[in-house]
């Protein structure tokens, strides 16, 4: 591997080591303030199980962050990771619990605006939304959990030695879930920046275990993550276990309970599958802050005891520096990207010209635009994303989602298709149709990805999207996740 990309990826690596440090060990923060569980004894076990959610299931959030922004150029991932790991380190120090999720966001949206880039406004909207809605939700369950658990205690009438094992072992079984919940939730926020220029390849051990290029990438972050938790989370556990509300050995099994099913819900693609294939509303599959998690669920606790010792100022100065967070992190990441192109000539984002094909006009017709009104944008090209839509806009009055649809037309992004990369290796991830269609288009180059996409779909129905309904999300999910796939393969480097 070249070492000039081992060098930008040293700061996926620092991030995870501060979602270590802030982020992760929280799972176990009240477990280790009320001194239940030993710190070595949480950080081992939080550790292991973080390293086994993100490899096993890590690309579960993964897909929202991405829509967020694109990051098309290693030097970039290697700034917008920088910024939201120096956000995080310097929040750490001060003692405040701070979310990846927010840093890795704001450093995002700070790469859009140097780079031109729009962002998805719809996909923001998800993702702020969860930053309230995280520990609303925690301190909900933490409420009739804790006084269902001390009713149950009160009619069981344990031993105190007795309790005092069962509370220690629940604690750490509690926390154990939740750290696999973790790891699966929150890489995307190490690593996700990284995914669209990962430095390593697929490989098979003995036909027998398949090993993806983001899988690699996925441990090593995770293992950053695990260095984090034992050297540097001590200090965070302790605010978060202690310094907002004293919590009994019980109150915190119950926070633990309480941050780890709300890690579940925001990162379980089997939960998604059951409420879309029941017709059900579904919980967004989107990064979370375990911090926040269990700053609700001790809130939530606190309440139930009537808020008198609730240490509202804590709670305020940890508020403000969830406030802070993204916006320091986007206003870092955009001096930096400045300072390391200007100063370094680096890459820092790979230019993406839009221009809007005559060949477009069917796919204009079907989202109920008049292909004449936008007769003077065809053929004319835009250095930058934002200049293709200040144009466009100038012409039409869109809203958000169809200026997004129009913007995707006229992306230019070559592809080359080789069915042999895409396939290889993919374990039956691709249906015999698919894999057909793949074989049939073989060499074939294309500019545009709904070229790609509309000659698949005229092959074979296996490459084509259901329609938009709660039933069919799970089904059109993959399918998207598939065609990210194939543009990562085919993707024809610029000259």
């Amino acid at each position: 591997m070249d070492i000039a990309i081992l060098i930008f990826l040293s700061s996926g690596l620092f991030l995870g080591w501060s979602l270590g440090a802030n982020d992760a060990a929280n799972v176990f923060g009240t477990a280790v303030g009320t001194r239940m569980v030993k710190f070595g004894t949480a950080a081992a076990v939080c550790s292991l199980f973080v390293v086994l959610g993100a490899v096993i299931s890590g690309s579960g959030a993964a897909h929202t962050l991405g829509k967020l922004g694109a990051v098309n150029a290693i030097a970039g991932s290697f700034m917008a990771a920088s910024a939201a790991a120096m956000s995080v380190y310097w929040m750490t120090k001060a003692g405040l619990p701070v979310s990846t999720s927010q840093a890795i966001v704001g450093a995002i949206i700070g790469w859009n605006l140097f780079s031109g880039s729009s962002t998805d406004l719809h996909s923001l909207a998800t993702i702020v939304s969860t930053w309230v809605l995280c520990p609303v939700l925690s301190g909900l369950i933490a409420m009739p959990i804790f006084l269902l658990t001390g009713k149950v205690l009160k009619v069981v009438k344990l031993h105190a030695l007795r309790l005092d094992a069962y509370t220690r072992i629940a604690l750490i079984v509690a926390g154990a879930l939740g750290s696999y919940s973790l790891g699966a939730n929150n890489i995307a926020n190490v690593m996700g920046v990284f995914v669209d220029v990962s430095p390593f390849t697929d490989f098979r051990v003995a036909d027998l275990f398949h090993f993806t290029s983001i899988q690699q990438l996925f441990l090593v972050g995770a293992l950053a993550i695990a260095v984090g938790v034992f050297t540097y989370s001590k200090k965070v556990m302790l605010t978060v276990g202690s310094g907002v509300l004293p919590l009994s050995p019980v109150g915190a099994w119950v926070v633990v309970v309480a941050q780890s099913v709300v890690l579940f819900l925001f990162a379980s693609e089997g939960l998604e599958y059951f409420l879309a294939s029941h017709g059900l509303p579904t919980i967004p599959l989107v990064p979370v802050s375990s911090s926040q998690a269990v700053i609700g669920g001790v809130i939530g606790i606190g309440l139930v005891k009537g808020g008198r010792n609730i240490r509202w100022k804590l709670i305020g100065r940890i508020g403000i520096g969830w406030l802070a967070t993204p916006i320091i992190s986007g206003l870092l990441c955009f001096v930096l990207l400045y300072f390391v192109q200007n100063v370094f000539d680096q890459q820092v984002y790979r230019p993406t010209p839009y221009r809007l094909p005559a060949a477009a006009t069917a796919r204009l017709q079907d989202l109920g635009l008049d292909p004449a009104r936008l007769a003077p944008l065809v053929g004319k090209e835009f250095g930058r994303e934002t200049a293709f839509r200040a144009a466009l806009g100038a012409l039409a009055d869109l809203d958000g989602d169809t200026r997004d649809r129009v913007s995707d037309l006229a992306r230019v992004d070559p592809l080359r298709v080789d069915a042999d990369r895409a396939v290889e290796g993919s374990n039956g991830w691709f249906s015999p149709g698919q894999v057909t269609a793949l074989r049939r288009l073989d060499g074939r180059a294309f500019d545009y990805r709904w070229q790609l996409v509309d000659a698949l779909a005229t092959l074979s129905e296996d490459w084509r999207m259901l329609p938009a309904a709660k039933v069919n999300k799970l089904k059109n999910k993959k399918l998207r996740q598939q065609y990210d796939a194939l543009y990562r393969a085919f993707s024809v480097p610029p000259q």
